[in-house]
């Protein structure tokens, strides 16, 4: 079966190009990818598997990257038979759609259990998203970078973000998190342990709106694929009480903060959030978060041409920042242009003057290169284009 395409948009004039994959058909059973090591547990000994089978199911699921349990080849035939009888199957997801940039980055359409797509992307020289945020290997940071979705669209309706077009449809689960992970890195032949990966969750949605179902599928991605969550950082756009959750977690991404104004009445006006937790709540919350050590948080900052881009609001952000007492830095965003957005791109010497007068306040001001402008894939341009 082929994927149809509808309200595909694609602006005059740009080079990219399309591959459209052979779409699966939708799931009548149970997946086993998601399901963390104790849950397979508690399966494999449903049907008296001894204990050493659940390891096995693990990897080959979460190191193998297996699409079918016939390719489960350190489990017997009969027992693969058995969990087969019982309703399940693997259900990595699966990439239907692929867009090309002419910078190298690629978009994907990814198929959901209920045969709705999700949209990720993969940049193999990153974005320089993680400049001065304390990582170790600091002059790394280009190396490859996956953007990964939460949700299937979006409900904090942001005024410059194309995502918030759709509104929100559902919560993506564990498996579809980090199977968008794991299809992506498959498709790149990528080895786990011998290269290295950024995991920026920062596609569709809002992390914190899908709490349980994030940090679950980041607990996969850590204990069973073997990324360290060193590797990743998690952006909200100011939901509170999930930031305070995100505060007593153990194993945990970078957190940013999508800042985007210098004060409550700009921001209200571009993301209607602000009317729910103010800029100085949300601070608040950030500031119970346990950094580990050279942890910086990171507050992103869209620039919007007349908007939010003017010298003094970039004085307003010094003080706002500064007053935070955290160790932190600016990624600033150039706006990524959408159809029927009532905004426009800041020009590159407004970027340059505003980025040099936060550094003069003393705060640590990063400009991040944007990525597959022309296929839809930079920051805030993901939106749904086909449908199963």
């Amino acid at each position: 079966m082929k994927v149809a395409l509808c309200c595909l948009y694609m602006p005059p004039g740009r080079k990219n190009s399309v591959t459209i994959l052979d779409a699966p058909a939708s799931p009548a059973f149970q997946t086993l990818f998601g399901l963390n090591f104790q849950q397979l547990a508690q399966l494999t000994q449903g049907l008296s598997a001894p204990n050493y089978r659940t390891r096995q199911l693990a990897d080959a699921l979460y190191r193998q990257w297996v699409e079918s349990l016939d390719e489960v080849s350190t489990w017997p035939r009969s027992l693969r038979e058995s969990l087969a009888a019982a309703g399940y199957r693997v259900g990595l997801p699966q990439i239907v759609e692929v867009f090309r940039s002419v910078d190298g980055t690629e978009r994907y359409l990814i198929a959901a259990g209920d045969g709705q797509t999700v949209e990720t992307v993969w940049m193999p020289e990153g974005d320089g998203g993680e400049q001065g945020d304390g990582s170790e290997a600091q002059n790394d940071f280009r190396r490859a970078t996956i953007c990964v979705s939460s949700q299937i669209g979006c409900a904090v309706n942001c005024q410059f973000c194309l995502t918030a077009k759709l509104g929100i449809l559902r919560n993506l689960t564990a498996g579809e998190i980090a199977g968008q992970v794991v299809a992506v890195l498959k498709r790149q032949r990528f080895a786990i342990g011998r290269q290295r990966i950024n995991l920026v969750f920062m596609g569709m949605g809002e992390p914190f709106l899908n709490y349980d179902e994030l940090m679950a599928a980041v607990r996969l991605l850590v204990e069973e694929v073997g990324i360290p969550e060193s590797r990743m950082t998690v952006s909200t756009s100011g939901i509170v009480p999930g930031i305070l959750r995100f505060a007593q977690e153990k194993v945990r991404p970078k957190l940013a903060i999508s800042l985007n104004a210098p004060n409550d009445g700009i921001r209200s006006e571009i993301m209607p959030i602000t009317r729910k937790w103010k800029i100085a709540e949300i601070i608040e919350a950030v500031r119970q978060v346990p950094l580990r050590p050279k942890e910086k948080i990171t507050f992103e900052y869209v620039l919007l041409g007349g908007r939010n881009d003017r010298l003094s609001d970039a004085d307003e952000v010094v003080r706002l920042v500064r007053k935070a007492n955290l160790p932190l830095k600016v990624n600033l965003i150039v706006w990524n242009p959408g159809p029927e957005m009532p905004f426009h791109m800041s020009d590159a010497e407004t970027v340059a003057q505003f980025q040099q007068r936060i550094r003069a306040g003393g705060v640590p001001a990063y400009v991040r290169r944007p990525r597959g402008r022309d296929i839809y894939a930079a920051c805030g341009q993901l939106k749904r284009t086909v449908e199963l």
